[in-house]
């Protein structure tokens, strides 16, 4: 199958190299290599990803803006087919697109110290800032809803009431922790009818594994940008929040070793504020440490709904993996909320 798409950009070469890369959940993605030259091939997630044109749609659009107005900026574009397109299909349902590797670059996994969160944070923040004037309206909706806490709240609600009643049982307490925080919701509700609240282009996957590095360690670039849409930064600060503060991830049954790092949260804090801190609201501003509070509470719900609806959407790998997740989340965000008084500290250093 891959030699057909390879044919498509016109790759006929038959030494070609064929690995598996990256460590991504969502897509198929291939590292090909040949003459010394390598590109990155992806097949499309259509489960998750219903309309992969729309996301070929945003990826033009954004380089199209970026060649005009910051040509400077490393944005790796998709390689275009024979037929013109950037992305091509297989089997008339199988989509494909090529990215060029950038030579001498690499991804990592676990965040390791805070000068990598400082440059994934500016990376992040660099990657909004540059896209600063256009048309955000013109961007497709990839994942609708995706990160709508209102929505994954109300799902919440529903399913403990409509879910599986033996795990609902067990899971009294943790639900009623749940409800508690539910004033996270109404914070992002009202976030939502404010001007002051501004769409940019958001990435929504700030994972340290979304930005590629050079030999020195120092940021390059974000890539993965099946997740851009329209959103509030919010959503990639407080992923990055959720996702390099500890030093254990969702996965971590033992809560104890849930913990938050305060010199991590001040690399990200400096390192998106480098790009954005000029670019945000007074009100935004307002709401940087609640950014955190936003996506590991969002992701605590997503956990357990999907664990009462029989884990339908994460993939379990034992019979009660979504609750301990949900649980580890619960865990991160007690601990993030205890450090808030050192976290207004470090905030007030950069705004």
């Amino acid at each position: 199958m891959l030699e057909s798409v390879l044919n498509q950009y016109g790759i006929v070469e038959k030494s070609l190299v064929v690995e598996n890369f990256g460590s991504g959940l969502i897509n198929n993605t291939w590292k090909i290599s040949e003459n010394g030259n390598a590109f990155i091939v992806q097949k499309i997630n259509t489960n998750v990803f219903k309309k992969p044109g729309d996301i070929e749609q945003n990826i033009d659009l954004i380089a199209g803006f970026l060649k005009i107005h910051n040509p400077d900026y490393l944005f790796v574009s998709p390689l275009q087919a024979v037929n013109g397109k950037s992305m091509v299909y297989a089997n008339e349902e199988d989509f494909y697109r090529a990215f060029p590797f950038v030579p001498g670059s690499y991804s990592k996994d676990i965040v390791e110290t805070p000068e990598q969160a400082f440059e994934a944070a500016t990376q992040f923040g660099r990657f909004t800032k540059k896209l600063k004037g256009i048309d955000v309206t013109k961007l497709k909706i990839t994942i609708p809803s995706f990160h709508d806490l209102a929505l994954r709240y109300n799902q919440f609600l529903t399913i403990i009431e409509t879910g599986n009643k033996k795990r609902l049982a067990e899971s009294a307490e943790l639900i009623r922790q749940l409800k508690d925080w539910s004033y996270i919701v109404d914070v992002y509700e009202r976030i939502k009818r404010q001007s002051t609240f501004k769409l940019r282009v958001t990435h929504h996957d700030t994972k340290i594994s979304n930005v590629l590095f050079d030999k020195l360690d120092k940021g390059l670039c974000v890539i993965d940008l099946d997740t851009v849409m329209p959103g509030y930064f919010i959503s990639d600060l407080g992923d990055m929040f959720r996702t390099y503060l500890s030093p254990c991830n969702e996965d971590e049954k033992d809560f104890s070793k849930v913990i938050v790092r305060p010199d991590f949260f001040e690399a990200i804090t400096a390192g998106y504020l480098s790009e954005m801190g000029k670019e945000l609201t007074n009100d935004e501003k307002e709401h940087f440490i609640y950014a955190g509070e936003f996506m590991i509470y969002m992701q605590a719900i997503r956990f357990f709904t999907d664990y009462i609806n029989g884990d339908i959407y994460y993939q379990a790998r034992y019979d009660k993996h979504n609750l301990v997740r949900a649980q580890n989340q619960v865990a991160l965000l007690q601990a993030y909320q205890k450090e808030k008084e050192c976290f207004t500290r470090i905030v007030g250093k950069y705004l």
